[in-house]
């Protein structure tokens, strides 16, 4: 099996049974597939989450912060405009920006370096 992006998976038919099963078991990175019935190593044990550095540090308050003003703070500024201004800031802007601001932060808040 060869590949031109450099060891990205390519489908080989030929590597499969004529009733779908795996015939052979050289997955060309030099490890084994599991065999039928098999477990693959990080199934058969696993490691426990307590084990991942996972804590509810700063990342996780700064996240709470934007969720109170996406959800508390800007609809009572959407509700407050005065009718004097545009509502195309009010009925756009005004949601639009907390909705970034939170689909940005919870990726930053959730990834770890």
């Amino acid at each position: 099996m060869t590949s031109s992006d450099d060891g990205g998976y390519v489908h080989d038919p030929s590597t499969f049974d004529a009733d779908g099963s795996v015939s052979d078991t050289d997955d060309g990175s030099g490890g084994r597939r599991p065999r039928d019935g098999e477990q693959a190593d990080w199934v058969a044990d696993p490691s426990h989450p307590e084990s991942a550095d996972r804590e509810f540090d700063w990342r996780g308050w700064v996240l709470v912060g934007v969720i109170l003003f996406s959800f508390i703070v800007s609809p009572l500024a959407i509700v407050l405009w005065p009718p004097d201004f545009n509502y195309l800031f009010a009925l756009l802007i005004l949601p639009l920006a907390p909705a970034i601001l939170l689909a940005i932060t919870a990726v930053w808040a959730t990834t770890r370096p």
